[in-house]
């Protein structure tokens, strides 16, 4: 009979996320649109990432918030050195906010969220939320 580990390894999707645009595969026509976006200044204020599961969207969405956030952006990429870079990647930035919709769908989720959109970001020059599930909104 084998035995669950106490401690589990993180998830593939998890472990090999890429960390820069160039990393990428298989979303080149998008890698193709934010990096331009991110080149010429011209990066909207929202952005839907929408397709099946296992696509990409939010390893895209999180390479933008890095991009975003970083202080020493190399054109079209983040620098990946920084602290901004750094805490992105470790999960801790105070200024990136990734929401799980399905979880936190309830009206005073929502008007939680509306209040905090209002404050200047804590560290760095964006503040930039994730809505992920954003369909099971009510």
């Amino acid at each position: 009979m084998s035995s669950i580990p106490a401690v589990s390894e993180p998830t593939l999707y998890r472990k090999y996320r890429p960390q820069t645009f160039a990393e990428v595969v298989g979303q080149e026509h998008i890698v193709r649109i934010l990096t331009r976006a991110c080149t010429e200044g011209r990066v909207a204020h929202a952005y839907l990432f929408a397709g099946p599961r296992g696509t990409g969207k939010t390893t895209l969405a999180r390479l933008l918030a890095k991009r975003l956030s970083c202080e020493r952006p190399k054109n079209a990429e983040a620098c990946g050195t920084c602290s901004a870079c750094r805490d992105i990647a470790a999960g801790t930035h105070l200024d990136l906010i990734e929401i799980d919709a399905a979880s936190n769908r309830g009206i005073d989720d929502i008007r939680t969220l509306k209040e905090r959109i209002n404050l200047q970001p804590a560290a760095g020059r964006k503040k930039v939320y994730i809505v992920d599930e954003v369909h099971m909104l009510t």
